[in-house]
């Protein structure tokens, strides 16, 4: 069994400290490492409580971010779960290691690949991978248990919420606010968390990158 680097099990402390106590949430922080998912100069920062740079303009958010949104699922195994922007394809691993199934959308075709092959590094299969805008969804695969969207929206995404299952939730940062949306038999109900920002949700597909 490999050892786990000792600055993973200082960011696995740090959040433990800060609230996160989702025990599907902190083993697959332990398990996943965030070092794969960054280019090689930022190394040195990977567990820091840093945003951090990837490829096409985005960033990696900080690990609080990405823990705090993951426990609000409240995910269990039997969950169909859709990502909206697959990144680095770091968070949708960790998702991987807590779900049977998760499809996850991204904008860039040079993202899609290269977090295909970080799969392959850190053995990680139940995922699909899809190249399109996520503001709509996944219809073909819909309805989903579960929906994590991991860039700011401007409003409340109704295509999204159309796709989620009676029972489910929604995870997202609308207008700066953190808010779970759950899918109830009487309608939707929001919970606003904390304020909180992230990059802007970016429209259409690319065709370029």
């Amino acid at each position: 069994m490999s050892l786990i680097d000792p600055e993973r099990m200082d960011m696995i402390m740090r959040l433990r400290g800060r609230g996160i106590f989702d025990t599907g949430v902190l083993r697959a922080m332990e398990t996943v490492p965030r070092r794969a998912f960054l280019p090689p100069k930022f190394h040195d920062q990977a567990y820091d409580e840093l945003a951090l740079p990837i490829a096409c303009g985005q960033t990696l958010s900080e690990p609080m971010t990405i823990a705090m949104m993951t426990q609000a699922l409240e995910l269990k195994p039997e969950h169909k779960l859709l990502e909206i922007g697959t990144g680095s394809g770091y968070h949708a691993a960790l998702l991987s290691r807590m779900t049977t199934r998760v499809y996850s959308i991204e904008r860039y075709h040079q993202l899609i690949s290269a977090a295909e092959k970080r799969f392959k590094q850190v053995d990680v299969h139940n995922l699909v991978l899809r190249h399109g805008d996520g503001r709509y969804g996944w219809k073909g695969q819909a309805p989903f248990d579960r929906i994590i969207v991991t860039c700011g929206l401007k409003s409340t995404p109704k295509s999204l919420l159309d796709q989620l299952a009676e029972g489910g939730k929604l995870v997202a940062v609308i207008k700066d606010q953190f808010q779970v949306i759950d899918k109830t038999p009487n309608g939707l109900e929001t919970q606003t968390i904390i304020p909180l920002s992230l990059p802007p949700v970016e429209t259409g597909k690319s065709k370029v990158l």
